[in-house]
């Protein structure tokens, strides 16, 4: 069978199964009592159920299981076979754990706890870890020591798990973000060459869609955080082992895949220390609520962010695709600089950060009227 036939296949096999299995997983929510009901801090006004990211990992595993037969002898190594088994094992313990927390609502201790365990069993039990890091303007792929290469690890699953959780709060965010972030992951893939990362991509990507029929607004079931804890489970694992050992990706590749929800992480913590509140005190401002603040609608404010997302995506493919090149590194300065000035400025507009606060634009304005004021005494 051709590779590509054989991704097609995947993908549509598994969005096919996310489409017969969420109905089921709706079903199978109400019946134990996984419901998530309204209050101050949450955008739906009626009662939900959750656990619909058993119905993508289903389909996921489910899809892979009946592939793999068909899949050509030779075409996955022993080597892929050991990062394909790290993610499904790691990735049903985390399947695991958010189910448990759709239903019993865990602590955020024993949440931890059970995605340190997934991330350990990737590292220790199947020995996968980011031992290599191209750096720019230095030499390309510098080794990693295993002390500190353990630790970067465990902390860049639990991490990237925990963002993709933090931006679930409308109907298809994180499952669309999470979906242009695994398209991301699938075109560098196909463009390396990566077989197993296109596989997986191919899969998880079907799965995504499929289950967005029924979360897109108005939703008919949540992710809940067996959702969004897999998903960014994934998305860590993915982009850790689809590009470690890729001497054309650098380190500024993974984290612009995953730019939108480790941005809106990283301006909470912000939030929340420059308001004196405790680092891990749920809020109202984040980026989906600042921009609901303004006006926008459900569906456009989701969309908007999916744009945000796939503009991350893009720079991600670029920044990648010339890393090779002789202006690599100035490519690579350049995106992060432009990067980090248009999150300032989105930051200060939207007042994700404070309300007040607009140092950037603030400047700007001075030195705009102090052009005037100059250009104005000249032509007197």
């Amino acid at each position: 069978m051709p590779e590509g036939l054989l991704y097609s296949i995947g993908f549509i096999l598994a969005l096919t199964l996310a489409l017969v299995m969420t109905p089921l997983v709706k079903k199978f929510a109400f019946f134990v009592g996984a419901i998530d009901k309204p209050n101050h801090r949450k955008v739906h006004t009626r009662i939900m159920p959750r656990m619909g990211g058993l119905a993508i990992y289903a389909a996921f595993v489910a899809g892979f299981l009946l592939l793999f037969p068909f899949i050509p002898d030779g075409m996955l190594t022993d080597a892929n076979m050991n990062m394909i088994k790290a993610l499904l094992v790691g990735g049903t313990i985390i399947i695991l754990i958010g189910a448990l927390d759709d239903r019993l609502e865990l602590s955020a201790k024993v949440k931890l706890l059970g995605q340190l365990v997934a991330a350990s069993v990737v590292v220790f039990g199947f020995g996968i870890k980011i031992d290599l890091v191209n750096i720019p303007f230095g030499e390309a792929m510098q080794p990693i020591a295993g002390w500190i290469a353990v630790p970067i690890t465990i902390l860049w699953i639990v991490g990237v798990t925990n963002a993709i959780n933090l931006i679930d709060g409308l109907d298809g965010l994180a499952a669309g973000v999470s979906g242009i972030a695994i398209s991301t992951i699938l075109i560098m893939a196909i463009v390396m060459g990566n077989i197993p990362i296109i596989l997986l991509s191919s899969l998880l990507l079907g799965g995504i869609v499929g289950f967005l029929f029924f979360n897109f607004h108005p939703a008919k079931i949540f992710m809940g955080d067996s959702g969004s804890l897999f998903l960014g489970f994934s998305l860590a694992t993915l982009s850790m082992i689809g590009f470690k050992q890729v001497t054309i990706v650098s380190f500024v590749t993974p984290l612009l895949i995953i730019g939108v929800p480790l941005s809106d992480t990283f301006f909470a913590i912000v939030r929340r220390w420059v308001n004196k509140r405790p680092i891990f005190a749920p809020d109202k401002g984040h980026l989906h609520h600042c921009l609901q603040e303004l006006g926008f609608s459900h569906r456009r404010t989701v969309l908007i962010i999916w744009g945000v997302a796939a503009i991350f995506g893009g720079f991600a493919i670029l920044q990648s695709t010339v890393i090779q090149s002789t202006a690599a590194n100035w490519v690579t300065f350049a995106v992060i600089c432009l990067l980090m000035f248009g999150l300032q400025i989105g930051a200060e507009l939207i007042g994700i950060v404070d309300k007040t606060r607009r140092p950037v634009i603030n400047l700007f304005n001075r030195l705009l009227l102090r052009t005037k004021v100059d250009a104005q005494s000249r032509s007197k």
